[in-house]
């Protein structure tokens, strides 16, 4: 009989920062599944294979879980009584679960009113001190910052870099996945930008050690109201109703620029409308629920796609197929009030066979 997965901690060890002392914090997070999306592929291009990292179905709903249980891992072998975050949503709804699993506390700083009901409720379930800060997301991380700086409390927000060697790992799974070797193109929601940064970064690690053969291509994509990578400066007041993604000052934006330049990639930006419009074909076309922002990736690469980009780079490498793989941060169930603002409203009838009979006009 095999052995039992023990969480990305326990299965990658001898790539992670962690000894024989280390307390491992864990949900079983990781392994996730990577799905070929084969009708969204036909509408991105001829002769490609996409397939959906589905982070969703990490324990809390999101890819977080995998930096977190490394980052509450190592702060519960440093001693820490408490941890701190700023966040959107989902890096609240992930250090709440695992400080509760460490038996820490946690105090989350959230911008007041910019936070999906879904992963409010998750931090608050789980015993988080959550405060509601007057501004938005830059300006609750600059707090976080100050605070964790001068009194013992540990930051866990992705500058922490326990954080980009645990979420490092979904690129080794993506490589094992597809037989040891990286996709073509990758492409990722860009938000605080320290998931494009761990992504490039893991990818990297798995063909020096050999785990992989090749490299990809990084796609990173922001929404076009907070997209201060693709315009160059910071955005003192980032609109996006996909919400994970709503930053205007990036913490990582340094090292996302060194994936792109590295890769040979790219960073561009999508609107709401083409967010929305990924965020129901991946409903409805391949049944994968994800939430807005985990829909950036896709929404990206249908644009490239449209644009040529897709056919301009398998003539420049001769090749007839491509393989892309698009990552869905978080589940669909995260923020359900937006679920059900894009869809139909139920529709009512008398409870007789007649009347759904006719509803349905069988």
């Amino acid at each position: 009989m095999s052995k039992a997965y023990g969480g990305l901690i326990e299965k990658y060890r001898a790539f992670l920062p962690v000894g024989p002392k280390t307390p491992v914090v864990t949900l079983l997070e990781g392994n996730t599944p990577l799905i070929p999306a084969p009708r969204l592929a036909a509408m991105i291009g001829p002769g490609m294979d996409l397939w959906l990292k589905y982070e969703g179905l990490n324990p809390t709903g999101s890819f977080k879980d995998r930096g977190m249980t490394m980052a509450i891992s190592k702060a519960a072998e440093e001693g820490a009584k408490v941890v701190m975050c700023a966040s959107t949503g989902n890096t609240s709804a992930s250090a709440a679960a695992y400080a509760a699993r460490a038996g820490m506390r946690c105090v989350v700083l959230l911008p007041k009113g910019a936070i999906a009901l879904g992963k409010l409720s998750q931090a608050l379930m789980h015993g988080a001190r959550v405060v509601a800060v007057e501004g938005n997301f830059d300006d609750a991380l600059g707090l976080v910052k100050q605070i964790t700086a001068s009194y013992p409390i540990t930051l866990v927000n992705s500058i922490n870099p326990y954080r980009i060697e645990g979420q490092k790992t979904a690129a080794f799974e993506i490589v094992e996945q597809l037989g040891g070797k990286a996709p073509d193109f990758h492409a990722i929601p860009v938000g605080n930008a320290g998931n494009i940064t761990a992504y490039w970064k893991g990818y990297q690690e798995a063909k020096a050690h050999g785990m992989s053969s090749s490299l990809p291509v990084m796609l990173g994509f922001q929404a076009a109201g907070s997209a201060p990578i693709v315009k160059g400066h910071p955005i003192a007041h980032p609109k996006t109703l996909a919400t994970a993604i709503k930053i205007g000052n990036p913490a990582s934006w340094e090292q996302a620029e060194a994936a792109r330049d590295q890769s040979k990639g790219r960073i561009d930006s999508v609107t709401d409308r083409q967010i929305i419009e990924a965020y129901r074909l991946l409903a409805r076309l391949e049944g994968v629920f994800c939430e807005p922002a985990s829909a950036a990736s896709v929404a990206g690469a249908l644009a490239l796609g449209r644009a040529g980009y897709f056919d301009r780079q398998s003539r420049r490498l001769g090749r007839r197929r491509l393989s892309l793989a698009c990552v869905l941060t978080g589940h669909g169930i995260k923020d359900p009030d937006r679920a059900v603002a894009e869809s139909p409203k139920p529709e009512v009838v008398k409870p007789t066979l007649s009347a759904i009979t006719k509803l349905l006009k069988l």
